[in-house]
């Protein structure tokens, strides 16, 4: 329907999506593009993005969004490598982190056994795979996310929910109604995590070019009355690193699964450099049968 589309990330809202529907998602470092114009959900946490085909597109268009912006001072003055350019170093195999911990302890089997699958064919084909031990400040990741997240969006929206409060969908009233709940204590401790997280990330990300994780649980929910899981995209929203999605394969019932890759904050050309290689090593053309996941 379109060469590309855009989104914005405050939890798992660009690459979860990706991955249900068998496209490339990347949410970039936070501050890596502009977030003028966009309303914001939390102020620490919001990460425009973008879907594509393919990570080449992936390239191009990050090429066209990246850049610091008067108009968002969260924005970074980092400069701008040519991303295009970078892509010519997936002619080297990768050094894989395979994080284990949390991601496949809560996959569904069929996602447990298709990520251990990939990170063999990504071996056989020159990669060094090794497991990955998280830091002990991992284990709050996800608490941490949630306070921040309903907090902010308590701040933002809290002039607009006074005078609309029955527009809003009972989701959004519920995370409102919690942020305005929580104590100002609570709120510095989620910040004092994902500044922990954050230093404790960097010499663990300087051993390896990317980290490879599933990007989802398990494949898209059936019907429409849920979005699905996005606590396996939380931890490099929470601390602002850049992650892409790569479609590698098709669950059981014929829908599509993920693989998710994340690196060091302003690696973005290593990172599509990475992903560029997977996506080359896998070769995933496959399309799921129309209609699958709506009844």
């Amino acid at each position: 329907m379109c060469p590309a589309a855009l989104g914005s990330q405050t939890a798992g809202s660009i690459l979860r999506p990706a991955a249900y529907c068998g496209v490339v998602g990347l949410k970039p470092t936070y501050g890596r593009i502009s977030r003028y114009g966009i309303f914001p959900d939390s102020w620490c946490l919001d990460h425009p993005g973008f879907f594509v085909r393919h990570v080449e597109d992936a390239a191009l268009l990050l090429q066209i969004l990246a850049g610091h912006d008067p108009q968002d001072p969260s924005s970074s003055t980092q400069p701008v490598p040519n991303y295009r350019q970078a892509l010519e170093r997936s002619r080297r195999p990768p050094h894989i982190g395979l994080v284990r911990e949390f991601f496949l302890e809560r996959a569904e089997a069929q996602t447990r056994k298709h990520i251990e699958d990939i990170a063999q064919r990504l071996a056989r084909a020159g990669a060094r795979i090794e497991d990955v031990q998280m830091p002990e400040s991992f284990a709050a990741v996800q608490a941490a996310h949630r306070t921040l997240m309903r907090v902010e969006m308590a701040a933002v929206h809290e002039d607009l929910f006074k005078e609309h409060r029955d527009k809003y969908s009972l989701k959004l009233r519920e995370l409102i109604e919690m942020g305005m709940l929580v104590p100002g204590v609570q709120y510095l401790r989620a910040q004092r995590i994902r500044s922990r997280f954050i230093q404790q990330m960097a010499p663990l990300l300087s051993q390896f070019d990317v980290l490879l994780t599933p990007t989802t649980a398990s494949p898209a929910p059936r019907g429409l009355q849920a979005t699905g899981d996005p606590s396996f995209n939380i931890p490099w929203t929470f601390s602002g690193l850049p992650s892409i999605t790569l479609p590698s394969g098709l669950s059981e019932s014929g829908l599509p699964l993920g693989i998710q890759l994340a690196t060091a904050h302003f690696q973005e050309d290593k990172l599509l450099a990475v992903a560029h290689w997977c996506e080359k090593v896998l070769e995933f053309k496959e399309k799921p049968p129309q209609g699958l996941g709506l009844s």
